[in-house]
């Protein structure tokens, strides 16, 4: 949770910022205008192959971007690896797009949703700030009722967003909710796959309501279990291998990576993939992306739904 995207690499957010805007916006438009061909209004020079051609190149530029934070500022190999594996995967399926060797379109909208739902947290401070505060107010809330009382104070964006631990020995340890922190990420790309499919209105507002409060309550307790861990120094075993793997040398970091860039990031893969499975009971249109996906990543055509009965 230490750091934060604003100012840990020069010039990376005045230009990922802007740039997002951009993405979604083209991935929107993409989707516009092929709900307008399919009614034969589309406009040539705006087909819904150039536009969403377009917009997943974009998007892979986009991922390209975020890799050196990922991986060598933040350290967590997890997002680099997914961040850097993005790029080859958008930019083959703008390959497949352009020549139409399939129809990605359900996949294309859900990127747009998805956008719309997060770039607006990513890029607004009034929204930023209040889920920021939001998500540290309710672990601060778990953290009392288990017995620890850290102190509150404002972190390096101004928030109030910083658990404040004091060790025996006086030395302290301060741990900051950023936005990767608040669950708004798995959210927004829950959300934007589920409302991107051609599901009744009535079966989406119903995995919605099922998929938010699960990804906000867990990502709770991962706050609070981050902050504890790191704060109460849970972890501290293999210091200099711990060290060296993630390319740092203050030994209290040990904790914090092992409870957050090792243990929550790998059950958080876990847990989205379990929720999106139970998902499918309810939006059993999701079966479509996901085959997309399968295709992207292998280039095999499968009929998961089928072959799950």
């Amino acid at each position: 949770m230490p750091g934060h995207l604003g100012g840990v690499i020069p010039g990376v957010p005045e230009v990922t910022d802007p740039f997002a805007w951009v993405v979604i916006a083209v991935f929107v438009i993409a989707t516009l205008v092929r709900k307008r061909s399919l009614y034969g209004k589309g406009v040539p020079v705006f087909s819904p192959r150039y536009a969403a051609t377009g917009a997943w190149i974009l998007f892979a530029i986009f991922w390209l971007l975020l890799v050196p934070h990922f991986a060598f500022v933040q350290k967590s190999y997890i997002e680099g690896f997914l961040s850097a594996a993005a790029v080859p995967a958008s930019l083959y399926t703008a390959y497949l797009v352009w020549t139409e060797k399939r129809d990605l379109s359900t996949l294309t909208r859900s990127i747009a949703l998805m956008g719309l739902i997060y770039v607006p947290f990513l890029t607004l401070a009034p929204l930023q700030e209040w889920l920021i505060e939001t998500t540290t107010n309710n672990a601060e809330w778990l953290l009392a009722v288990l017995g620890y009382s850290p102190a509150i104070v404002a972190g390096d964006l101004g928030y109030q967003n910083t658990f404040q631990f004091v060790l025996p020995n006086s030395h302290r340890i301060e741990v900051s909710v950023i936005l990767a922190c608040t669950g708004i990420g798995s959210m927004s790309v829950v959300s934007g796959l589920i409302t991107s499919t051609e599901a009744s209105l009535s079966r989406k507002l119903q995995a919605v309501t099922i998929a938010i409060p699960v990804i906000y309550l867990a990502n709770i307790l991962r706050v609070a279990f981050i902050a504890v861990a790191f704060g109460k120094q849970w972890f501290q075993f293999y210091v200099q291998e711990i060290l060296f793997l993630f390319g740092a040398s203050d030994p209290y970091l040990v904790s914090y990576f092992v409870s957050d860039r090792i243990i929550s990031q790998s059950l958080s893969v876990v847990v989205l993939v379990g929720l999106v499975w139970a998902l499918l009971r309810v939006n059993p249109e999701l079966f479509e992306v996901i085959e997309d996906v399968a295709y992207i990543a292998t280039g095999n055509e499968y009929d998961i739904r089928r072959a799950l009965n």
